[in-house]
């Protein structure tokens, strides 16, 4: 049997690009950019993780296809247009995660269960559309690569909706009202990048976890019971 290369956890950001987040765009660069670059500056980190950034609007557009961020010298940029619709990034995930696995497996590598960072500035302008995608994406029995889901909103954006989206409910989080938006993203992208470091250095250890780290000036989300 041929020797393993290494166990990596791939990780996806899939971030809104509808036109609501127009007025974002420079926090939008900036938080991809210093992601790129706080890895980059951790190569022995950056080993243990591939990386992935998607876009999503009407459809899904990759900014990056899953990358060694050691070796990647482009920046991926968002790009505004469109409505929100989270089916697209579900569909998209379904069968793009899969995939990603099979090849990182062929090139020698274990894999960890994925990581996905989705972020939102509202609700889906394609109603429940997305739930089906999503319920097949998140079911380990129908698919065995089932990611795990740290789901960030903005905005517009839910609770209700976030604790929907993600797969634990320690793992939604909402901006506190009255939070400036721009820094808000800002934040997400920094504790992005902290989760990533600490699952990366978690993974060199004998009990490899996933680290999720709360952005300063979110609060967990928490949905309403109606009896």
């Amino acid at each position: 049997m041929a020797e393993t290369r290494g166990v990596l956890l791939p990780a996806y950001v899939v971030a809104d690009e509808s036109a609501s987040m127009g007025p974002y765009q420079r926090e939008l660069d900036e938080g991809v950019t210093s992601l790129c670059e706080g890895l980059r500056a951790s190569p022995m980190l950056a080993a243990k993780l591939r990386l992935a950034v998607l876009g999503f609007s009407d459809d899904v557009q990759v900014r990056l296809a899953v990358a060694d961020m050691r070796t990647e010298t482009t920046v991926p940029r968002l790009q505004i247009r469109g409505l929100t619709r989270y089916r697209s990034a579900f569909d998209d995930l379904l069968h793009r995660i899969p995939a990603d696995i099979r090849w990182l497996r062929s090139e020698g590598y274990r894999v960890h269960r994925p990581v996905v960072f989705f972020l939102s500035d509202g609700q889906p302008t394609d109603g429940d559309a997305w739930r089906a995608p999503h319920a097949e994406l998140t079911d380990k029995y129908r698919s065995p690569a089932a990611p795990n889901i740290v789901a960030c909103g903005i905005g517009d954006a839910e609770a209700r909706t976030m604790v929907e989206v993600a797969t634990r409910p320690e793992f939604a989080f909402v901006a506190k009202a009255g939070a400036d938006l721009g820094q808000a993203i800002s934040e997400f992208f920094h504790a992005l990048t902290a989760s990533l470091v600490a699952s990366s250095q978690a993974l060199g250890s004998g009990e490899p976890t996933l680290v999720v780290q709360r952005p300063e000036h979110f609060t967990l989300a928490i949905d309403e019971v109606v009896l």
